[in-house]
């Protein structure tokens, strides 16, 4: 149970940072009101690191679905496991969107725009057409495991002289990298849809907007709410097949 119990924490860290700085940059009378894409993609990525620090050795970290099936879908992960790591991660971001919306309780009154309530839990496109959509989810969720398991991959090859650097790379620093990529693909890839390139991360949060007594706070836009779900799925089979294709990995 403890690494179910890891992806939940983990998972429940992720958005509890990062649903908390879109929080903060768009809910009125916030005195990070207006800090503009680089703060919330800049805070994204902070809190994929800091998740993947305390849950990373206990769990490997996956705090997303499209990660976990990505990896069993190449044989690098029990398949047995899949379905509790799963309900763990959409668990767990439910719980973090819950978190964030007690932290911001007053600012929901203040703030007028259903739309900017909705967005600190869930993405939505900024030129709403499916099959971009998708492909952009697609190709950024792929970047994103194939990304995670070349740094993965770097850190048996660490070494100073004749020292093994390779423990500090994979506890020390690799989470840190992984962090530094969500950040990356936030700003070069995030424009089109928000960038949830991860189904929990989306469908956790929409749920609980969904059920919170939220003021003023309008429609969960479930008509979207697929593409953040499935499209994730696809794009972390696929990262990983290039991965296990390229031969890379060994």
């Amino acid at each position: 149970m403890s690494v179910y119990l890891a992806e939940f924490l983990g998972t429940a860290i992720l958005i509890l940072l990062g649903g908390g700085v879109v929080a903060g940059v768009t809910l009125t009378k916030s005195k990070a009101f207006n800090g503009g894409w680089i703060v919330i993609t800049f805070g994204w990525g902070m809190a994929v690191a800091m998740a993947v620090y305390t849950v990373g050795t206990v769990s490997g970290a996956h705090l997303n679905p499209a990660v976990t099936l990505g990896l069993a879908s190449i044989g690098d992960f029990d398949w047995a496991l899949v379905p509790g790591y799963m309900a763990a991660q959409l668990v767990g971001a439910f719980t973090g969107a819950v978190l964030v919306y007690l932290a911001y309780l007053p600012h929901w009154k203040e703030t007028g725009d259903p739309a900017t309530k909705l967005g600190v839990f869930s993405t939505a496109p900024a030129v709403r057409n499916p099959v971009a959509n998708i492909i952009t989810e697609v190709i950024g969720t792929a970047m994103l495991v194939l990304g995670v398991l070349g740094i993965g991959a770097n850190s048996g090859h660490v070494t100073q002289g004749d020292v093994d650097l390779s423990g500090l790379f994979s506890t020390g620093i690799a989470p840190l990298l992984v962090g530094l990529l969500v950040l990356a693909i936030g700003l070069s890839l995030g424009g089109p849809t928000g960038y949830a390139i991860n189904p929990a991360r989306d469908l956790g949060p929409r749920l609980a907007h969904a059920v919170l007594p939220i003021p003023g706070k309008g429609s969960s836009d479930w008509s979207y709410a697929w593409i953040p779900v499935v499209a994730p799925l696809i794009g972390g089979v696929l990262g990983a097949w290039v991965w296990r294709l390229t031969g890379f990995g060994g």
